[in-house]
């Protein structure tokens, strides 16, 4: 049976909440906005999506997770395209990824995937899950959003997001001048990696290259 808009929206819920730990119906339900009820959450257990525990919990069964996570993963790539091709600020990114998602057949996806470099986390730093593209590390499509470590000494790009888990890290990076939108220029790779910010030069390790990526 298709999926309701208020079933996909207490799927995709469940699958952002669970990233933090154990999820109660009512923070789903707060979570997934109007529309959402215990009985959607109902209907979803008796079509063995999603389990209801003791004390209220509840979490993604097996099939329901394969469909939160394709759910997630089309909705976080929409947002990666919204900023890193259309140019759009992150904080605009979340209400046009909602729209947008809805139009994106699996095969679409992975193709985006493919265009953007097969992205690891979204511009809210989440993470996307892997589809079939990623695993099988396909390039049929060249991708615009690269590591700057793939770079060409010379080249210029623009930074599109950085793949730091750590906010430590990201936070050295932007006082260092590097953030989302600015222009680099790779000067050298070796014995560390050099990049010019504006009239700057700032050297990094290989390992912190890889997490920043560029658009061509």
């Amino acid at each position: 049976m298709p999926l309701t808009e208020p079933m996909v929206e207490v799927l995709e819920a469940l699958w952002t909440l669970g990233e933090k730990g154990e999820v109660t119906c009512d923070e789903v339900i707060r979570q997934a906005g109007p529309g959402v009820s215990r009985e959607t959450i109902g209907r979803l257990e008796r079509d063995g999506l999603v389990i209801v525990h003791s004390a209220d919990l509840v979490a993604l069964a097996p099939e329901g997770r394969r469909l939160a996570e394709q759910i997630i993963r089309r909705h976080r790539l929409a947002e990666r395209l919204i900023c890193d091709v259309l140019g759009a600020q992150v904080d605009d990114s979340e209400a046009a990824a909602c729209e947008f998602e809805h139009l994106l057949a699996d095969g679409i996806v992975n193709s985006i995937c493919t265009l953007l470099g097969h992205p690891l986390f979204c511009p809210h730093n989440r993470p996307i899950p892997a589809g079939e593209c990623c695993r099988q590390d396909r390039e049929e499509v060249k991708p615009i959003v690269i590591p700057c470590n793939q770079l060409g000494v010379g080249e210029s790009a623009q930074v599109a997001y950085f793949c730091a888990t750590e906010h430590a890290r990201m936070l050295k990076l932007s006082s260092l001048g590097l953030a989302p939108g600015c222009r680099i220029k790779l000067l050298q790779k070796w014995p560390s990696f050099v990049l010019q910010v504006d009239e700057t030069e700032i050297a990094v390790e290989e390992e912190v290259a890889r997490n920043i990526y560029v658009r061509r």
